[in-house]
């Protein structure tokens, strides 16, 4: 598999990579839409052999589950597989009428720390490859939050760090304070990125190429919407993702999604190919993307979704792609697309 660098750090990552919010069983958001073990087992299994050489996950993912099952399953393959995780959100919050106290979440030195330590035991390994911070915290100051991943790195407990579902300004204002302080600076950006959701092409995605930070894309499918699998004026189909999370379909049904679809399939037809295999061809064309995370549920959904390496967009095709995925990028962008080149 195609292997890509990631951002100006040192690492090559595969053009695929695995997510594993699917492992384990959850009881706050993800219930109801994990793997049993046995099945995210084959899944791990499958990717690493087909080449795939990172793994995502975080320690909010099925309430730590997941990370404890990839530090198991990693046992005796470690120099195969870079490992990375997240930390901002509380674990277990929302299960029981649980409440999180004040350093049981965020990006303040004290949660970073303690987070990055407890992560290290589940996943069973000295240090973590790439440690993402979740989302960011606007009530915590920047310098805060990369002084204490900085340390971590000087300690050994961490390789690089990234950033995940950040807005383009706090992105800008983070490598700023890096590049002030001399601290370690982000080096990859873990975004939501599809055909259906293309919002980060905004300010994110110009900022990554701008200034040479590699992108990990999270719900290339958008959830699942871009497989095919869902019809227009009708149901999610029963124990689908979107079945479970109704507001995320109630999101993407609409007019707009739906004719995209139907581009997404005639496209997919002239190649001899599935709808979800043109969605991650058009990602992988894409210049600034460094790696797709594929959270599948089974080795068939994984399957489906390494069709898409064999797929070869022609020019015609992206940009039909990119027409009837188009938004309505909203000023000032409109209005400066509509003047250049004066």
């Amino acid at each position: 598999m195609e292997l890509r660098r990631l951002g100006t750090s040192g690492l090559k990552v595969s053009v695929f990579s695995l997510g594993a919010m699917t492992f384990g069983e959850s009881t706050t958001f993800m219930k109801g839409v994990t793997s049993p073990d046995d099945e995210a087992r084959r899944v791990f299994d499958r990717a690493l052999d087909v080449g795939m050489n990172l793994v995502d996950t975080a320690n909010v993912y099925s309430e730590g589950r997941s990370e404890v099952l990839t530090g198991q399953w990693i046992a005796g393959k470690r120099d195969r597989v870079l490992l990375a995780t997240k930390c901002r959100f509380p674990i277990g919050f929302g299960a029981g009428g649980q409440k999180p106290g004040p350093y049981d979440m965020g990006l303040s030195r004290q949660h970073i720390v303690r987070a990055c330590e407890d992560s290290l035991k589940r996943l069973g390994t000295d240090v973590i490859d790439l440690y993402q911070v979740h989302m960011q915290d606007g009530t915590v100051a920047i310098d805060e939050t990369l002084r204490a991943l900085d340390d971590l790195i000087r300690q050994g407990k961490v390789r690089y760090i990234g950033c995940s579902n950040y807005t383009g300004y706090r992105l800008i204002e983070s490598l700023w304070s890096a590049d002030k302080r001399n601290t370690a600076r982000f080096e990859a950006v873990q975004l939501q990125w599809s055909l259906a959701v293309r919002d980060a092409e905004r300010e994110v995605i110009p900022a990554c190429r701008n200034f040479g930070l590699g992108t990990l894309i999270w719900s290339p499918l958008a959830r699942g919407f871009l497989s095919g699998k869902y019809q227009r004026d009708q149901p999610a189909p029963a124990g689908s993702r979107l079945d479970a999370w109704k507001d995320s379909f109630k999101a993407l049904d609409n007019d707009r999604c739906w004719s995209l679809l139907d581009v997404i399939r005639k496209v997919a037809e002239k190649h001899d190919t599935t709808a979800a295999a043109v969605s991650l061809a058009w990602l992988l064309a894409r210049p600034e993307t460094s790696s797709i995370i594929v959270g599948a549920r089974t080795v068939e959904q994984l399957d489906d979704n390494l069709a898409a390496l064999s797929v070869r967009l022609e020019p015609v095709d992206i940009q039909q792609l990119d027409e009837a995925s188009k938004p309505d990028w909203g000023y000032p962008y409109s209005f400066i697309a509509a003047r250049e080149p004066w």
